[in-house]
């Protein structure tokens, strides 16, 4: 059934208006007429079955029906931390980080990467991510929506990180492979951008506590790299295993 992301709180029992986003998609893309049925969602665990009550040219009314407390997030909790990389390669790692089930997604700013933006712009295209991130949510069925904090240039996060657990980065040199890792219940993943962390980086990001990860002799792209391992930790201690 369809799901849709709509603004908290949510009230079992309640009508309220479709917003427009919404109403363009259930209405206008999907051809919902009133007496039909979908998911709703906002973000708290829990989900709603929502009916169409009334619609109109330009709106509907929907009414939330009982709410069902759903847990779908993985055991493992994953933090991305992902040097940003150019048009929709951002998007399409957002997409499938969601999936793959990280709970926090942190937009890096490294020495090499393509992506220069002015303040505004930059309000813009956070907006924009975490639109992603919402749709990702809709689609796998996620009903807890990760966060994705403001960019922060690299060099300013790494020495004030406090993310828990685990700390890696890929290094094709590194002695560690996925499989010696040890039992982590909680770890943040560091990719750097199309060009790669600068030996500067790596140092820095070494004294922070990251752990150099080995995922065979093919370099991989920023948008594959951060997916990859996501769902290689998945497997091994997540809700993949």
């Amino acid at each position: 059934m369809t799901r849709i992301h709509l603004a908290p709180p949510l009230q079992e029992g309640s009508e309220i208006a479709l917003p427009e986003e919404a109403f363009r998609h259930l209405v206008q893309v999907l051809r919902l007429r009133e007496g039909e049925s979908f998911i709703a969602f906002c973000g708290d665990g829990a989900e709603y079955e929502a009916t169409l009550t009334a619609v109109a040219k330009r709106s509907a009314t929907l009414r939330l029906g009982a709410r069902r407390d759903v847990d779908r997030e993985s055991p493992l909790q994953l933090t991305l931390a992902q040097c940003v990389s150019k048009g929709d390669r951002m998007d399409y790692t957002l997409q499938k980080a969601v999936e793959l089930g990280a709970q926090r997604i942190l937009p890096l700013l490294s020495s090499r990467s393509v992506v220069k933006l002015d303040g505004e712009r930059w309000e813009k295209k956070l907006e924009h991510w975490r639109g992603i991130v919402v749709s990702a949510c809709e689609q796998s069925g996620r009903t807890r929506i990760p966060e994705v904090a403001a960019p922060l240039a690299l060099d300013r996060w790494l020495p004030a990180c406090e993310e828990n657990g685990l700390r890696l980065t890929l290094d094709p040199l590194a002695s560690q492979g996925l499989a010696t890792l040890p039992e982590v219940r909680s770890a943040t993943l560091l990719i750097g951008p199309e060009g790669g962390l600068s030996d500067a980086e790596i140092r820095q990001a070494a004294q922070a506590g990251f752990q150099g990860l080995r995922v065979g002799p093919r370099v991989l792209r920023t948008e594959t790299a951060g997916v990859a391992v996501l769902a290689a930790l998945q497997a091994r201690f997540g809700d993949w295993a």
